[in-house]
């Protein structure tokens, strides 16, 4: 068993803060600060704390992320993770030790938390978060969409692939009972599963997640929850019409950016490109 000393941070938790987490090294700083700026417009009365996992981002660069969120009203608490707790996982070029902090997060985080909200720094928030937030996750211990509502063949797919039978979740945007996954997770049982499905694994720390805890995991709309900002056309002929530019506008939370192409990178084009570099542009100002 991972065992830590998850103390509470100095900042004190508030009862009406919503609970970000992050997990990423110096090279999403940039992607970070877009995805704060959209957070904090799209939900201009509400407290949030973010809370980075990191293990190599240089002080100079926490500060200035510290004092960008601060000047957003926004708290950013980060914890260095200590390798030596991974010292018997499997870790390669493939199989870096960041990809375990996202399921392994409710061993890492202060015991006084009870819920967290990871997000992906590739997704703009357009919308408000509270409605997720405020979701009662009855029995699950974690929420997530699948995009397989837009291509059905992607379930069959993984099925197949990594032997389950749900939906496959795609955990760029994952609500977590911290309380009920401190129970659940093990680290001994994430690092043996990447060691006996390594031939199977495509998107490692995605896929090892589904294969141990997606029957645990309560499915929630894409198309509102976990946009692939990649498939307009797909949602929109899969809902008939509805989801066109303006419902997106009106009703998606998280546009997520998935795929290699990024929308930071100068010459990525798709029908959201513009709105993406609008929040560079807002982000830095």
């Amino acid at each position: 068993m991972l065992k830590t000393n998850r103390h509470l941070s100095s900042e004190k938790i508030a009862d009406n803060e919503i609970h970000i987490l992050v997990t990423f090294d110096k090279n999403y700083i940039n992607p970070f600060r877009v995805m704060i700026k959209s957070l904090a417009i799209s939900n201009p009365m509400e407290i949030f704390h973010i809370w980075l996992l990191h293990s190599a981002i240089p002080q100079e660069d926490l500060f200035v992320m510290t004092e960008y969120c601060s000047k957003q009203k926004i708290i950013l608490t980060a914890i260095e993770v200590d390798r030596e707790l991974f010292k018997n996982a499997p870790v390669s070029k493939q199989y870096p030790q960041e990809m375990y902090y996202r399921m392994m997060a409710p061993l890492m985080l202060p015991n006084e938390l009870e819920r967290v909200l990871y997000l992906d720094p590739d997704i703009l928030v357009i919308n408000s978060v509270r409605p997720l937030w405020e979701m009662p996750l009855e029995n699950y211990s974690f929420a997530a969409a699948s995009h397989s509502s837009i291509f059905e063949i992607i379930k069959d797919v993984n099925n197949v692939r990594l032997g389950t039978e749900h939906d496959y979740f795609n955990t760029g945007v994952l609500l977590m009972d911290l309380e009920k996954a401190r129970k659940l997770i093990k680290s001994e049982d994430i690092f043996n599963c990447v060691k006996e499905e390594t031939e199977l694994l495509l998107l490692p720390d995605q896929d090892v997640f589904n294969i141990l805890y997606g029957t645990d995991t309560l499915q929630v709309n894409d198309s509102v929850w976990n946009y692939d900002a990649r498939y307009f056309s797909a949602y929109l002929v899969k809902s008939e019409g509805q989801c066109d530019m303006d419902w997106i506008m009106q009703n998606t939370v998280f546009l997520h950016f998935c795929g290699k192409q990024k929308p930071w990178k100068r010459k990525h084009t798709s029908r959201f490109s513009a709105l993406y570099k609008h929040y560079i542009n807002l982000a830095n100002k």
